[in-house]
């Protein structure tokens, strides 16, 4: 099945080291201008940086959902920054919805879509 009915649409994401929370240092690698860049399941850094492991586990569980459709009230959609989950740590990282991407389901999974009879 290859027509319009199969596709969907998803956020492209760019998560972003922003600032540091004042009287604090930041404890990991990471600086103020590191990102990545999320486009459907697929993460990408610039050149030449990385990005540490802590911080990445602790935002992971919030990108597929900053990546769909919410309703404006709902605090996925108004609320953008994140406290680094080491205590130590003043990092604030945010997340933001850069464009609308389309993709279709049956190039995403082999589940076949079960469309409602029309």
């Amino acid at each position: 099945m290859n027509n319009n009915h199969d596709e969907f649409e998803l956020y492209d994401l760019r998560v972003e080291v922003v600032s540091c929370r004042s009287g604090m240092h930041m404890v990991c690698n990471h600086k103020v201008g590191d990102y990545f860049e999320l486009s459907g399941e697929n993460l990408t850094l610039p050149p030449k940086q990385s990005f540490p492991l802590y911080p990445l586990a602790a935002l992971l569980p919030l990108l597929p959902a900053k990546q769909r459709l919410t309703h404006p009230n709902d605090w996925m959609t108004t609320d953008t920054d994140i406290a680094c989950p080491d205590p130590n740590c003043g990092a604030i990282f945010r997340i933001k919805r850069v464009r609308k991407r389309s993709f279709k389901h049956n190039e995403t999974t082999r589940v076949p879509l079960l469309l409602p009879a029309l």
